[in-house]
């Protein structure tokens, strides 16, 4: 297996992005990985060889670009001669953690969608309090969505809460303002009826304040609102650690405390941490396209790649063709 990674992309980029790229050469024995970036930059950290190839690119799409017009002018970013390895048959998928347009932008154009899917769904993990986390789809590739949308996100969801998380028979939920049938826009109520009809454990509408807790493996709203559901909850997990540090170390006696309670709090910190759970995967394209997270050190890129190894492990892709045919 050969995973493509643009070494160029994030904001810890290309250190952090390498040396997660080892930790996983280290960890998968299966793996091959194919650095794309400016050599001689790449050098600097790389101290592995093994399994581990450099595509020279002196392009890269930053954050602050316009993404559409970075991905035509540019057609040697090394996000898009990722994309292109995929395309081209020399890797099994690609991973990035730079610009999110961009990155979009060039799955679609470059890989391109599996046949039937009218929209692309981005679909992060996010923790629960059970530690099981759960995917949240659309957050950002579709500001405006349509009820057929929702439905297509939770078929793909829900193949992909089976065939890599290993869930049998995932809860599908529909996120919405209240948890009676008949609640929402024309939106949610048009898709809470296709969703109802769909061959899925569909358990029904949650409330964004109950997402935390476990109540569902897939949760699909439109990308406007998840977007801002997943900004939330990060910014709120951080703020919510910054807070109880504060607390513990503000005293002598709360400092005391904190080293008794030290291993719950790591505990706590890694049940919330986003870095434990990979990137985000871009569902309904024809290979497995991971957008890492754009402050990841190389522990959550190292996550991202097990996450993309473990999609091209299942061929989700072709799963989510088959559900689509059936």
């Amino acid at each position: 297996m050969r995973l493509a990674v643009d070494a160029m992309g994030g904001d810890h980029a290309p250190v952090q992005i390498i040396k997660g790229v080892e930790k996983a050469i280290k960890a998968f024995s299966d793996l091959e990985i194919t650095l794309i970036g400016n050599e001689a930059e790449i050098r600097k950290t790389l101290q592995l060889e093994d399994r581990i190839q450099i595509l020279h690119t002196e392009e890269v799409i930053h954050s602050d670009e316009d993404p559409a017009r970075a991905f035509r002018r540019k057609k040697d970013a090394s996000m898009v001669l990722a994309a292109k390895e995929v395309k081209e048959g020399r890797a099994d998928a690609c991973l990035s953690a730079g610009s999110t347009g961009a990155y979009l932008a060039t799955a679609l154009f470059v890989i391109g969608r599996i046949g039937g899917i009218i929209r692309p769904a981005l679909a992060p993990m996010l923790p629960t309090m059970n530690g099981d986390g759960f995917v949240l789809m659309d957050v950002g590739a579709n500001a405006e969505a349509k009820p057929e949308y929702l439905l297509q996100f939770a078929l793909m969801g829900s193949i992909y809460a089976e065939k890599v998380r290993g869930i049998k028979n995932p809860r599908v939920a529909l996120l919405n303002i209240g948890t009676e049938d008949n609640k929402g826009n024309d939106l949610t109520k048009e898709a809470f009826d296709l969703l109802s009809q769909a061959d899925l454990n569909f358990i029904g509408n949650v409330e964004s304040r109950y997402l935390l807790e476990g109540v569902a493996d897939v949760v699909v709203t439109d990308g406007f609102t998840g977007n801002m559901v997943l900004k939330t909850i990060e910014g709120t997990a951080s703020s919510l650690m910054k807070m109880i540090k504060e607390l513990m170390t503000s005293n002598f006696q709360s400092k005391m405390g904190a080293l008794l309670l030290k291993s719950k709090m790591m505990e706590l910190k890694q049940l919330m941490d986003y870095k434990e759970y990979g990137g985000a995967a871009l569902f309904g394209v024809k290979a497995p396209v991971i957008k890492a997270h754009g402050s990841s050190d190389a522990f959550a890129f190292y996550n991202a790649i097990r996450q993309a190894r473990s999609m091209v492990q299942s061929d989700l892709a072709t799963e989510i063709s088959k559900k689509l045919s059936e």
